[in-house]
């Protein structure tokens, strides 16, 4: 295996700023390329990833940790060729990943690109990897857009996206009395998203909307919009943001009270990661969407004692993603009895995706990956019993209701009645 720059690890900073990228805007699909075996005597599979900015901690050199340790578990050859790994450092930058994608496709023979965190650089390396007849197995991006308008038959979402986020917090909430919500909502198409996607789920469920209020993005006093929110009474303040505005709104918001009162506080796009960060002190009570968390099972902690060992660190739902993404295109590669990416393709959605974080899962036409995903609340300090002790799991929602229903896709690969 052989691995590119790989920087030391970095402190734990606020998640999913970088997403709001994709949501600017996608690129259309080019005209699709022949997909033949991939020639030669190995498959390589790369991790593009971010390892030197914001995102650093939920993804880089993580993820190529969870991709070498998926290759380790299944072997060093399939169909009698060695696999290689190789990595690099997007920097969070579209027209960094795109250049590296094409050199990789063009020139290094790479099979398969995973990771691939902000929908931007999802985005873009998807179409490539459509233009140049090889695959994207996107783990680090959330926009449902990659499996809606701009879904490819050369590549697959496969951790969560957005309408999973919304639905896995809001519908157990809503069925457990929470009837009453008050939105405070970044002014961007994201946070727009929330609330359209969001909204339904609280009222189908007889709750009410008692309110919003916008902010614009980058701000760094929320006192106003929070006081606003703890005004209205609603039983749950929900916080549609994301990277420093979050962090913001949850420390503004611990410093008012809402943790330790009757109102209830819910991230809809925060992490463990972000838990870690603010501390238990600040985020305990916080309610959070994960489609894996290191101590879910005893399979899960299994395989989070390896990473620990190698990245000090355990491993997030995006990085074992990775492990799974990889491990089931090798999978398929080997029962297909050959690297052609349709080929492959066909066989990863035929075959169910069993591992540590997925059970029963499957992937669609659309290239959107049905698993579970959990509903957690952040501990106290005094519930926790050490360093990454930091959730509760408090309901699980099925890959079936949990995201988006294939009939209502926009993905132009997907037949309508």
């Amino acid at each position: 295996m052989t691995d590119a720059r790989q920087p030391a690890r970095r402190r734990p900073r606020p998640f999913r700023a970088l997403v709001l990228a994709a949501l600017l805007g996608a690129l259309a699909p080019p005209a699709r390329a022949q997909a033949p075996a991939i020639s030669g005597d190995v498959v390589r599979i790369g991790v593009l990833a971010d390892m030197s900015t914001g995102m650093a901690d939920n993804f880089g050199t993580g993820s190529v940790t969870a991709a070498r340790l998926a290759l380790e578990d299944f072997g060093p050859t399939v169909l009698g060729k060695r696999i290689d790994l190789v990595s690099a450092d997007h920097q969070s930058k579209p027209d960094v990943a795109i250049t590296l994608a094409r050199r990789w496709f063009d020139q290094d023979g790479v099979d398969m690109i995973t990771d691939l965190d902000n929908s931007a650089i999802a985005l873009g390396v998807q179409a490539l990897a459509r233009e140049k007849g090889r695959l994207a197995l996107i783990t680090g991006s959330g926009s449902t857009v990659i499996t809606g308008a701009q879904c490819s038959p050369n590549g697959a979402l496969w951790v969560i996206d957005t309408y999973a986020l919304a639905r896995t917090i809001a519908k157990p909430l809503v069925e457990a009395g929470e009837a009453s919500w008050f939105y405070i909502v970044a002014d961007i198409t994201l946070g727009k998203s929330f609330v359209a996607d969001v909204t339904p789920v609280v009222t189908g469920g007889g709750g009410k909307v008692a309110g919003q209020v916008f902010h614009p993005l980058l701000s760094p006093d929320l006192s106003s919009q929070i006081l606003q929110a703890q005004g209205s009474n609603a039983g749950v303040i929900a916080l549609f943001n994301v990277g420093g505005d979050a962090i913001n709104a949850v420390k503004q918001a611990s410093e008012f009270g809402v943790l330790g009162g009757r109102q209830k506080l819910a991230g809809f796009y925060m992490t463990a990661v972000d838990v870690r960060a603010l501390g238990l002190p600040v985020a305990g009570g916080m309610y959070l969407a994960e489609a894996f968390y290191w101590d879910q099972d005893d399979a899960a902690r299994a395989f989070a004692k390896r990473f620990y060992e190698r990245q000090r660190a355990m491993p997030n739902s995006y990085q074992a993603g990775v492990y799974s993404a990889v491990t089931h295109y090798l999978k398929a590669v080997r029962e297909a009895g050959t690297d052609a990416p349709d080929a492959v393709m066909a066989k990863m959605r035929e075959m169910p995706i069993e591992d540590f974080m997925t059970r029963g899962g499957r992937l669609r036409p659309d290239g959107r990956v049905i698993r579970d995903v959990s509903l957690f609340q952040v501990k106290r300090p005094e519930e926790s019993r050490g360093e990454w002790d930091l959730l509760k799991r408090v309901a699980t929602l099925p890959g079936a209701e949990a995201f988006r229903p294939i009939e209502a896709s926009d993905c132009p690969l997907v037949r309508k009645p």
